[in-house]
């Protein structure tokens, strides 16, 4: 497990986070009364919405692919750079056939908020340079 977080996921005991160049704190907990539920991200006084099946499905997708994939954070406005993270969180081609991010002007950054609470669940490795960072699935047996 990861140095980057602690809590256990809860309204009430929130995942406490650190981006991947570990700039940045946020708090992330699962919203399982919400249907569907929801991954609740807080950065600063913004709230972001995710699909909570994102966990499974890019852990899914990191082993699909076998290798590193780029993260490429990126505001809902701007386009994604292909093959990294973020394109595949919002690609028309991904299990849910298009956006994880659930409100609207704020359903990016995907690859930034993500990639972190996979790898404190013990599912994926993630580097923590000052940019361009990238991820791997950790197999699950």
């Amino acid at each position: 497990m990861s140095e980057t977080w602690t809590g256990t996921g809860t309204a009430e005991d929130p995942w406490r986070l650190r981006t991947a160049p570990l700039s940045s704190e946020y708090t992330m907990h699962r919203d399982d009364a919400s249907d569907p539920p929801l991954l609740v991200c807080q950065v600063g006084s913004t709230r972001l919405t995710y699909l909570a099946r994102a966990i499974e499905d890019l852990h899914a997708e990191l082993v699909r692919r076998g290798d590193w994939v780029p993260l490429g954070a990126a505001d809902e406005q701007k386009d994604a750079a292909p093959g990294t993270v973020e394109e595949w969180g919002r690609s028309a081609d991904n299990p849910v056939g298009g956006w994880y991010g659930q409100r609207k002007g704020y359903r990016g950054r995907f690859g930034m908020y993500l990639p972190p609470l996979l790898e404190a669940l013990g599912l994926a490795e993630l580097e923590h340079n000052p940019r361009n960072n990238r991820m791997r699935a950790i197999p699950q047996t």
